[in-house]
């Protein structure tokens, strides 16, 4: 088997307003859990509890992605003031 090279280089990355998409996103799992929360008996019964819970951890893991895209973002604001 041959490994795979790329003919060109990759573009350069997309930069955005990424601390708003990453909030925006965490603002859809923390409703998405919430809207689910009052059928928490028909998704026990139903096998289907994971999801409830998947929504929680993407909304926690939200919280994580907001604190990092900001410390980022000073990072980036920092090094170009100097």
């Amino acid at each position: 088997m041959t490994k795979w090279t790329p003919k060109h280089e990759a573009p350069a990355p997309l930069e955005g307003n990424v601390v708003a998409t990453i909030t925006g996103g965490t603002i859809v799992w923390f409703v998405l859990f919430l809207v689910q929360l009052p059928f928490y008996g028909w998704y026990d019964d139903h096998g289907h509890l994971w999801w409830l819970w998947t929504c929680l951890a993407g909304g926690g893991l939200g919280l994580i992605g907001i604190w990092y895209v900001r410390t980022r973002e000073a990072a980036i604001r920092r090094s170009r003031e100097t």
